[in-house]
């Protein structure tokens, strides 16, 4: 293999002195943005292609220029690739092999060609593909909350508002409160695509590229949806780092809720449902204890997302325009965030998949209080307005608790007592799927309405 004639940093030129080696540490990238390896060597090589393709390159050029590309790849994704220790970032450690492949030809690679714009490149270049692998994950998520809940659709409890017992609704009602939420951040992350599919190689340091390659040429090769038509904002742009991240908070903030609703749901108190043993721990000094460990670690990461976002804002918030080198410190928390949604959805999913529904508690936690507000609306369906039935109804509420008996058992002469158009048929009121049942405008907990929502989620799953 042909070695390089001299050894020194991109930018070396201009530098006489040595640079501090807390600053060498301390500049470097390489140890986390390697990861981007793949994004690097695709870019690349479309590159060196339009390098070709405006005679800077000669075809035979170009092909040993490829092969030398493909085989540092192949050692990456092989695990032999060998950095060394003045490789500052992904991008100086694969001209630095490449240079050592095919000789002083590695050195036209960046004609034209700035670190600013290959990074901003291959940032974009890798996101689309986790995000690729993020909307596989949101939608088995979904997948498992329909299907739980077309199988679980009998299946009764209390609904809560300030965690309060409110109305009866049906379990599956609540998976798919949800699976809508999910439904809409899938809509959310598949509109970000066309801002992230955006072409920023051949933007030069800032200013353009001044051997005029085809960017339209690179847009295909590379796959990307559009050009970026400004070569300034081009480097400098990072707003489709900061979406994905408040795509990411948000996402991770539904997630976060439903742990906390299952977490209060799996106690002993409620006891509605006990996770599996693949997503609990123990207790290191009480045995009986069955912890939601998987529940509280999908809670806790939501602020740590939420964090990402939020320093790397503070970063970009004061930066002059173009390239700043703080723009090093976009790719940590992305990485991070991209980690820790990808393994949250997963974990999420199978928390919902092998979880056990205890149906008979749920049912039993159902009280005939929660019922109260159908007793108003027996009311309000004798011609009553609903303000006044509401007090109506309080008022039974207040006398069965003064009897300590449920409104159940006030007797039909009780109801009469407290207004006349009160009925035998008053009794009817005090049936949990009855209750339900009345819910059957689109968006309620009527078993059709359900079923309705289930058959909206699964067109928009097959979409």
């Amino acid at each position: 293999m042909a070695e390089q004639p001299t050894k020194q940093k991109l930018w070396g030129g201009r530098f006489t002195g040595k640079t501090d080696p807390l600053m060498h540490a301390f500049n470097q990238s390489l140890k986390y943005d390697q990861r981007m390896h793949d994004a690097d060597i695709r870019g690349s090589i479309a590159y060196a292609k339009a390098l070709t393709k405006v005679g800077i390159l000669t075809p035979e050029e170009e092909t040993k220029m490829i092969e030398g590309l493909k085989v540092v790849g192949k050692e990456w994704a092989d695990g032999s690739f060998v950095p060394k220790e003045d490789d500052e970032d992904i991008h100086t450690a694969n001209e630095r092999r490449l240079g050592e492949i095919i000789g002083p030809l590695s050195g036209k690679l960046h004609t034209g060609r700035s670190r600013n714009d290959q990074v901003a490149t291959d940032m974009r270049l890798w996101l689309l593909d986790q995000i690729a692998d993020i909307e596989q994950g949101l939608r088995g998520l979904l997948n498992v909350l329909v299907e739980r809940a077309d199988k679980e659709i009998d299946f009764l409890l209390p609904g809560y508002t300030h965690l309060q017992r409110g109305q009866p609704i049906r379990w599956s009602h609540f998976l798919l409160s949800y699976a809508t939420s999910f439904r809409y951040d899938l809509e959310r992350l598949l509109q970000l695509v066309p801002r992230i599919s955006v072409l920023p190689l051949g933007s030069g340091p800032l200013a353009g590229n001044p051997f005029v390659v085809n960017r339209e040429f690179l847009r295909q090769e590379l796959g990307f949806q559009t050009i970026a038509e400004n070569s300034m904002w081009g480097v400098g742009d990072r707003d489709f780092i900061v979406e994905f991240m408040m795509w990411s908070s948000l996402t991770m903030t539904h997630i976060s809720r439903l742990a906390e609703d299952l977490i209060v749901y799996s106690t002993a108190e409620f006891g509605f449902v006990s996770l599996s043993d693949a997503y609990s721990t123990g207790s290191s000094i009480m045995p009986q204890k069955k912890n939601p460990d998987s529940l509280e670690l999908l809670r806790g990461k939501s602020g740590r997302i939420f964090g990402n976002m939020a320093g790397f804002l503070m970063t970009l918030k004061g930066l002059p325009s173009t390239y700043n080198k703080d723009l090093q410190e976009d790719k940590e928390p992305l990485f991070d965030s991209v980690d820790n949604v990808s393994a949250s959805l997963k974990i999420t999913e199978g928390v919902i998949a092998t979880m056990d529904v205890h149906a008979d508690k749920m049912r039993q936690a159902l009280t005939v209080d929660v019922l109260a507000t159908d007793l108003a609306e027996y009311l309000v369906r004798k011609g009553m307005p609903f303000r006044e039935t509401h007090h109506i109804s309080g008022r039974a509420v207040a006398l069965a608790e003064s009897r300590k008996c449920s409104l159940s058992d006030l007797t039909v002469q009780d109801y009469k007592k407290l207004n006349p158009l009160f009925e035998e048929d008053v009794l009817d009121v005090f049936d949990f799927e009855a209750s339900v049942e009345r819910r059957d405008a689109i968006g309620g907990t009527s078993r059709r309405m359900v079923e309705r929502q289930i058959a909206v989620l699964r067109e928009f799953l097959q979409q």
